[in-house]
């Protein structure tokens, strides 16, 4: 093994040079009661601008991640909800929201992964010891490392966020 104090002034590197940005707990929509899953894409009145828009989409708690995109959309949502009927009521508050011109959204049949990071991260150390002979390889099996692992979509049947 590696010696705790290694470890720890690497995870501590990683961490001043914006590698890592958190160490949270990995929060199971579908374990609360939201087995529902869709993305959403929205158009928006350009006048109100995007950051306004964005601010009145917050206080929707269902709405857990927001990006302003390009392409025919202005934004794209991931939303949880408790059923479809439940759905379409986030989908209802997200519509009535000042600012907004029109939502498209698909529903999450199953995901297969979701915030696959490692396999990035090892091909960045791949990358950056190209030079290196003795440059560390990735797991062969990435399901067994943490952040690699496929999302419990496989055990829970699909709509997991």
């Amino acid at each position: 093994g590696v010696a705790r104090g290694t470890v720890q002034n690497r995870l501590n590197r990683l961490h001043e040079s914006g590698v890592i940005t958190r160490i949270a707990p990995q929060i199971d929509p579908t374990a609360m009661g939201y087995p529902v899953t869709a993305f959403c894409s929205l158009k928006i009145q350009q006048r109100r601008g995007q950051v306004g828009v964005a601010a009145e989409l917050a206080k929707i708690p269902e709405i857990l991640e927001m990006h302003t995109v390009s392409g025919s959309s202005d934004m794209l949502v991931k939303i949880v909800a408790r059923s479809t009927k439940d759905l379409q009521r986030v989908l209802d508050a997200i519509s009535v929201t000042e600012g907004m011109s029109r939502s498209s959204s698909s529903i999450v049949l199953e995901t297969h992964f979701e915030n696959r990071t490692l396999p990035l991260a090892w091909e960045a150390v791949r990358q950056n010891s190209a030079d290196d002979e003795e440059a560390p390889t990735a797991p062969r099996e990435p399901s067994a490392r943490n952040g690699g692992r496929l999302s419990s979509a496989t055990k829970n049947a699909g709509h997991n966020a």
